[in-house]
Formats: C-alpha cells, sequence, structure tokens
C-alpha cells in the first residue's frame, strides 16, 4: 500500500455522543393511523434534536432515534446535563401543548401521550467516513453508543425516560461523585466489550421536580432598568459563554470567576465569586432554565449595601441570532439611588464586554481595549448607600 493512502485515512477524534431515543415508537404506531403518528414523531424529533444542538450536532436520524454528537476534548459536565435535561422538559411542554391544541379523536393522537424519550451519552473516539456519498461515523465508541440502546433498565428501575450516562463521559467531563447529583450507578454487559459501568438520571422525576418549582424571575414589564443585546450565535452557545466560568472568563472585565455549589453541578443555590483585585462581587443562582433564562442575586463587595436581583433572558430571532435581556428588579425606594449608580457604571461595562463577546463568537481576535471594572469602587459608591 502506497505511502499516499495512509496520508488520506480518517484521523481520529474525541467525540462525545448521545441517542435520543422514543419509547413506545414501534407499538404507537402499529396502533395508529400512519398519517397522524408520522406528523407526532416527526414534531417530537424536531423538537428533541433543536434541544440539542448546539452543543450536538446531528449525524442522522435512525428511525425511532436521532444520533447526534459534539466534537470537543471535554465538554463541561453541568451543561452537559442540563442540555440532555432541558431538551426532555422541551418534549414534554411539547407534548402537553399539542394535547392541549388538539379535538382530533384519532388513534394516534389518542395515544401520544404513550410515548416517551430516553438518552443514551457516551465520550470517545470516532473517525469520519464518506459513505454511499454521505459522512458517516464509525469506530468502537459509536457501536458502544447504539449497544448501550439495548439495555436491562426497565427490568431494573420500570421507567422509559431517562439519561444513562457511561461512567467514561462523566470521567472526561470532571464529575467526581455522581451519587452527589442524584445519579444511580448501573452496569450493562455488552458483547466483545465486557463491563460498563454507567449512571443513570430519572427524566420522569427530574420532569417533576421541574414542574413544580417555583419560578423567581424579574419579567421585563417587572424591571426597573433592562439593558438589551442582539448576538450572532443560537441561545445555547450564548447560554454557555454567560454561565460556565472558563467561557465567561474571555470575554467578562474580572480576574477570576470562582464557582461553588453543594453537589458539582450548576443550578439553583451556584455561587459565583467574580473577583476584581482583592474584592469579590458575590452571585447566586436563584433560578435556572436552561436557556431560556436564569435569576440571580449580587453582593456587591460593600457593606450594608443591599444585593441587587437580576433575571437574564434569551430568546431565539427568526434568523438563528439570540435577543439576550437583562432584568434588574426594583429596588426599595431607601436603595434607589444606590441601584442607579451602580447600574449606570455598570451600563458602561456591560456594553463594552458584550461587543467582546460578539467578536468572540464571530471568530474574531476580540478587541484589547481596557475595560473598567462593572462596579463603581468603594469609595464612589458609599455615598450612594
Amino acid at each position: 500500500m502506497s505511502l499516499e493512502v495512509f496520508n488520506v485515512l480518517p484521523k481520529p477524534e474525541r467525540a462525545c455522543f448521545a441517542i435520543a431515543d422514543i419509547s413506545g415508537y414501534t407499538s404507537f404506531l402499529a396502533a395508529s393511523e400512519i398519517e397522524h403518528a408520522q406528523d407526532i414523531i416527526a414534531d417530537l424529533m424536531d423538537t428533541a434534536v433543536r434541544g440539542l444542538r448546539p452543543p450536538f450536532r446531528l449525524a442522522k436520524f435512525e428511525g425511532d432515534a436521532a444520533f447526534v454528537y459534539a466534537v470537543n476534548d471535554s465538554l463541561d459536565a453541568s451543561l452537559l446535563q442540563d442540555t440532555i435535561e432541558s431538551t426532555y422538559f422541551k418534549f414534554r411542554r411539547r407534548m402537553r401543548d399539542l394535547k392541549r391544541a388538539s379535538a382530533c379523536e384519532c388513534k394516534a393522537c389518542a395515544a401520544m401521550g404513550d410515548l416517551d424519550f430516553k438518552f443514551v451519552v457516551h465520550q470517545g473516539e470516532m473517525v469520519k467516513q464518506k459513505m454511499g456519498g454521505r459522512e458517516e461515523l464509525a469506530g468502537r465508541d459509536v457501536i458502544l453508543v447504539h449497544r448501550l440502546l439495548k439495555n436491562t433498565l426497565n427490568e431494573r428501575f420500570g421507567k422509559r425516560a431517562y439519561a444513562l450516562y457511561s461512567d467514561s463521559c462523566f470521567q472526561r467531563t470532571g464529575i467526581v461523585d455522581p451519587t452527589a447529583q442524584g445519579l444511580v450507578e448501573h452496569h450493562e454487559s455488552i458483547d466483545i466489550i465486557g463491563d460498563v459501568k454507567l449512571w443513570v438520571r430519572d427524566l420522569e422525576a427530574a420532569w417533576q421536580q421541574e414542574d413544580g418549582r417555583t419560578r423567581v424571575e424579574v419579567t421585563r414589564a417587572d424591571a426597573h432598568v433592562t439593558w438589551e443585546f442582539d448576538i450572532a450565535a443560537p441561545p445555547q452557545t450564548v447560554w454557555e459563554y454567560i454561565t460556565v466560568p472558563g467561557q465567561w472568563e474571555k470575554w467578562w472585565p474580572a480576574d477570576a470567576i470562582i464557582e461553588k455549589s453543594n453537589n458539582g453541578r450548576r443550578g439553583v443555590g451556584t455561587q459565583n465569586h467574580c473577583m476584581h483585585g482583592k474584592d469579590a462581587v458575590i452571585e447566586e443562582t436563584l433560578d435556572w432554565r436552561p436557556c431560556d433564562y436564569f435569576t440571580m442575586s449580587i453582593q456587591l463587595p460593600i457593606p450594608g449595601t443591599p444585593k441587587i436581583t437580576m433575571t437574564r433572558t434569551l430568546q431565539l430571532r427568526p434568523d438563528g441570532t439570540t435577543h439576550l435581556e437583562m432584568h434588574v428588579a426594583k429596588p426599595k425606594p431607601k436603595d434607589r439611588e444606590f441601584v442607579d449608580k451602580a447600574g449606570d457604571k455598570f451600563a458602561g461595562n456591560l456594553t463594552a464586554a458584550i461587543e467582546k463577546l460578539r467578536q468572540l463568537l464571530a471568530g474574531q481576535e476580540p478587541s484589547t481595549a481596557v475595560i473598567d471594572e462593572p462596579t463603581l469602587t468603594n469609595e464612589q459608591l458609599r455615598g450612594a448607600g
């Protein structure tokens, strides 16, 4: 074999693989009118794929499943789980909306409540190959993630809605103790490959918790002040860059961002310490709805000053860009002067930082212009407290 042939062999790439699979698909199609049944399945699959990308991209549809992947050596662990779970929540909301909106009495519409989703997630290596005029993913880990769809979870747990993560996936994403995050250890024996250690998330329980959670949201109508920006990137990407410390630090004017969470999972109760020299602005998450909005209380490093509550919302524009809004809650009358002064300072720095984020997401070299810290100095603010 010539050297030229070796030079064109595909190179292995690290990737995270996920399969979103519809439970109850076969029995649903067999017992329903094909036209309505296929429309419902297509609608739900579209909902799932839209929820997964980015960070995932579609490899292909496989009947009742969507096979997606993200080329990344190490995805953020919280972002990965948020992506899977928020996709499932979108499916549940979509299913609820379809039921409420439909007056059809056909078998397909009556039986769509029997459908559910399960997800299998694994991280490993792949190669891309051209087969039959299209790109296909190949490799041991691609085989493994598909084999994990045929598992014993129903026999053990009696549930169809779950997310099944390989232990190697969690090792790569840095989760030290999955049990602290409410995941359950599981094992599967796969032919040739052998024993595979896995972790299970009960998605039905996660949905019930999500659906019953009290919302803490500052709406535009209730806001004291609103800042808004359009960013040429999808909401999932913008969400990553405004919530994941390693991405956030690339454009936000802070020396460092230290994240603290009780179980290592980002969400309600997580604290961010945005370091500015010897001072830290402390933000605590009050509500967490990836990738729609999150609400935080903000404590500036000045004794006696009030906490400021802010909600950041992300909306998808028809052109695929993101409309980002930041809503500041109305302060008490005695705190209004302080909040207004802090807001004036913050607004200028925010505008400069968002422009840096835009350049970063556009693949441009971010501006090296100096950006002031996002708060007033102690001396400037004491008079307003």
